[in-house]
């Protein structure tokens, strides 16, 4: 039920993180109006409560903040500040809340015009995968005004677990990026690593379970692992995505002159899957390289088909014994 003097919000983009970020805001009170391209996508929220809309500029109107969580920094530049943006019905005084992983430089220019209207603005990437998204739990790094992130703090925590302050605008977008490339670095790993153990004889869920009691645990190892064992690949986040964040990544390297010869692989070897495979294939999509030249697969019986947090691959796994 909503409280009188809660915050209301409008989202722009009901992909796989946009539509559980609309769900927990909902679960809490808020008062959410939507729109996405994808009619269907509209019609499953409004059917919860949400309010739809035909466009993005009225997803926009009379709300104390706009939420976009959207696939590229093209379409959410766009979606803002292009024919028909949403910052031309915002009102003054309220925020835009960008969820999305974005260009540095594209958000500081939206940024820079919504601040001449006197429109505020909240970086808040997400990051931990769409699990925990579902589950309200998934961690938000934020860079804005400090004032004006606890303005709407109570927005973000219902649909966030741990959070992060990072300062000004602009500093949000260039964790999140480094937090992107450091899972592709490991699901690489971990590909690499799982088809060592299986060509050597290893039980593979033995495996999974030691590695993830070991210091070559990582949060993509124990989260991805189960999905590319199940076959499914399922982690709602696709190659073009992945390859978009590798090259904010390299393109932040050369803007501070670091160099990325490790970035640069991995870029390279998504890119290769990327047009092997297709651009809206899932990530774990990148295994069958190896597969493929080695002549066998990473499969082990009983895994989830989406991914899952340690605790419940385990529970998941006991269930499968019964």
């Amino acid at each position: 039920m909503k409280v009188s003097n809660m915050l209301n919000y409008g989202l722009v983009g009901l992909g796989n993180l946009g539509e559980k970020i609309a769900r927990n805001l909902m679960k809490k009170g808020f008062v959410v109006k939507v729109y996405d391209k994808d009619q269907a996508k509209i019609n499953r929220l409004t059917k919860i409560g949400a309010i739809a809309s035909l466009s993005p500029a009225q997803a926009a109107e009379d709300v104390d903040g706009l939420i976009t969580c959207l696939p590229s920094p093209k379409i959410s530049t766009e979606v803002m500040i292009g024919e028909d943006g949403a910052i031309r019905t915002m009102k003054q005084g309220s925020t835009w809340i960008e969820t999305s992983t974005t260009d540095i430089k594209d958000l500081q220019l939206v940024a820079k015009i919504a601040g001449k209207q006197n429109i505020k603005t909240i970086e808040a990437p997400v990051t931990g995968g769409v699990h925990r998204a579902e589950k309200g739990i998934i961690t938000v790094l934020v860079g804005a005004e400090k004032e004006n992130f606890l303005d709407h703090e109570e927005a973000i925590k219902a649909f966030g677990g741990k959070i992060f302050y990072l300062g000004e605008v602009g500093s949000a977008s260039v964790l999140k990026v480094i937090t992107n490339m450091l899972a592709f670095a490991n699901l690489i790993g971990s590909i690499e690593g799982l088809m060592l153990a299986k060509k050597a004889g290893l039980d593979l869920t033995t495996s999974y379970h030691a590695i993830q009691s070991s210091s070559g645990n990582s949060a993509e190892f124990e989260t991805v692992a189960p999905v590319i064992f199940n076959g499914s690949f399922d982690t709602s986040f696709s190659l073009k995505l992945a390859c978009k964040d590798l090259t904010l990544m390299t393109s932040l390297g050369e803007d501070y002159k670091i160099p990325m010869k490790f970035t640069k692989l991995i870029e390279e070897m998504f890119i290769d899957a990327k047009n092997k495979y297709g651009e809206n294939e899932w990530t774990p999509n990148i295994a069958k390289d190896i597969e493929n030249k080695v002549g066998t697969t990473i499969r082990a019986p009983n895994f989830p088909d989406k991914m899952m947090d340690y605790e419940d691959v385990v529970k998941f796994l006991n269930k499968s014994k019964i």
